[in-house]
């Protein structure tokens, strides 16, 4: 059997080429940049600990634990320390902890007594039935009222997406939420009654699914995968065009390599979607001529006995820049306990960081004995501008909000900074086009998959998911 081409050296594509190989499927796996993991990456430096990207995995699905057995790191896995499952929200400049319980909520200071009244009349508001979509936003205000929305909801966006609850679409962004009211009609009757459901498929809810690292730090994931895939990685090797012909696919590399990859039995797209925009995707020497669909579709280009597909429009697919900004404190120089996840902070609230996650205590050996560190996040869609500043500027700004927020003092003792000027695409409203246009785009070229984090959900977890998945998909494909 030839072997299946995995372009993209990401968690998804790690995890696709390495489920493929376990599977026997031989594989290469293609890299445009000099390392892999994407945005997954630890620095270690003089005790700190500090993670460029995610900080965690939420293992949503039996896959995810199946993947760390077969890759061998159950010893390297760290759960976090059980005193730190607090999470806080910003309300009135002050950190609020979450409540986890009916009982807290109905006691907590996070939300009015009209707000808690709202959400014990939601199982009685009549559910949306015209099919139409609808953003985050409307739905929240529609069933559980508007402060929800601007004290809750806004900060879990800007924690997951980065993103604006008025943009992102309610059956894209979230979907569960959505197929809970249509089933259900109720978002408190579906979590009542659709834990039976999740538990029968071996899913967990993202808010009470298990969250884990690894001793130093999530690369120990796709180092480890990397490592195991052995010759099969292939770094600083971009594709640019990709063909089929009646003996398999080639791949072609953009300078200085220039060269072919010839006669791979398939293809996982697993790079990002800006990336997709400029590959060029070719079918050759098809029996029937092309059929020209309407300008919404992958329309083909007549191209030599075949056809090209344009897939220009997933250029459009919006990703807001974000900074992450590392830093560390001694210990009596932060006047909060900092015990628990971290904290989300609402954009009526007014600060410039979108939250922070508190990183030393969730794990060990993330900070020396008797220092924190502390793990925030700036831009997204609430202030883009911000994530591009120099290194210098963001430190100085995170360390203003945390002086009101945590009583931080004096200056930090570590400090790093990473920036991504294309963070997490936005599933805003309409973004169920793009997803059909994923579809034609396959069904268009047989053998050509797509699979990550622009497709099958955002998070680390969702994108683990989507590399075992597509490995699945691929290997019955071959077989059949």
């Amino acid at each position: 059997m030839n072997p299946v081409a995995v372009i993209g050296g990401g968690i998804t594509g790690l995890t696709a080429a390495f489920n493929l190989r376990r599977l026997g499927v031989p594989v290469m796996l293609f890299e445009s940049g000099g390392r892999v993991g994407g945005v997954i990456e630890s620095l270690r430096h003089e005790g700190y600990l500090a993670e460029f990207g995610p900080n965690t995995v939420l293992e949503t699905s039996p896959k995810i634990g199946q993947l760390i057995r077969d890759a061998g790191l159950q010893r390297r896995r760290l759960n976090p320390d059980p005193r730190a499952e607090a999470r806080y929200v910003v309300r009135d400049r002050q950190l609020v902890e979450m409540p986890g319980s009916p009982l807290g909520f109905f006691t907590t200071k996070l939300f009015s007594r009209q707000a808690k009244m709202a959400v014990l009349r939601e199982p009685f508001v009549p559910a949306r039935r015209d099919g139409q979509e609808e953003s985050i936003a409307d739905f929240v205000i529609r069933r559980l009222g508007q402060e929800f929305l601007d004290h809750a909801i806004d900060a879990l966006v800007a924690g997951v997406y980065a993103g604006d609850p008025y943009k992102l679409s309610v059956q894209q962004a979230f979907p569960k939420l959505a197929q809970l009211e249509a089933k259900y009609g109720s978002l408190i009757k579906g979590q009542m009654f659709g834990g039976r459901e999740r538990k029968k498929k071996g899913e967990v809810a993202k808010d009470r699914a298990p969250k884990f690292s690894f001793d130093e730090g999530l690369q120990v994931l796709p180092d480890t995968l990397a490592a195991q895939l052995g010759d099969a990685v292939k770094l600083n090797t971009a594709v640019t065009r990709a063909v089929r012909k009646a003996s398999g696919w080639t791949l072609e590399f953009g300078k200085p390599y220039g060269k072919s990859s010839a006669g791979h039995s398939a293809v996982i797209y697993c790079g990002t979607a800006a990336r997709l925009a400029l590959l060029s995707v070719e079918v050759l020497n098809e029996s029937e001529p092309p059929i020209y669909q309407p300008e919404d579709t992958l329309a083909p280009r007549s191209h030599g006995g075949g056809h090209q597909l344009d897939s220009q429009q997933f250029s459009e697919i919006r990703h807001p820049p974000v900074a992450s900004v590392v830093l560390g404190f001694r210990r009596e120089d932060v006047a909060h306990p900092c015990a628990g996840f971290g904290m989300l902070i609402p954009k009526v609230e007014n600060f410039r960081i979108l939250g922070t996650i508190f990183s030393s205590s969730l794990f060990p050996n993330r900070a020396p004995a008797g220092h924190l560190t502390l793990t925030s996040y700036l831009g997204g869609e609430r202030c883009p501008e911000l994530a591009a500043m120099p290194a210098d500027d963001l430190v100085r700004i995170t360390c203003e909000d945390l002086k009101v927020l945590l009583g931080v003092k004096g200056q930090p003792t570590f400090h790093h900074c990473a920036y991504y000027p294309k963070a997490i695409p936005q599933y805003n409203v309409g973004y169920g086009h793009y997803r059909a246009l994923m579809s034609d785009l396959e069904a268009r070229a047989p053998g050509f998959f797509l699979a990550g984090h622009y497709r099958d959900g955002v998070s680390l977890g969702d994108s683990i998911v989507s590399g075992c998945n597509v490995a699945e998909r691929v290997a019955k494909a071959l077989q059949a």
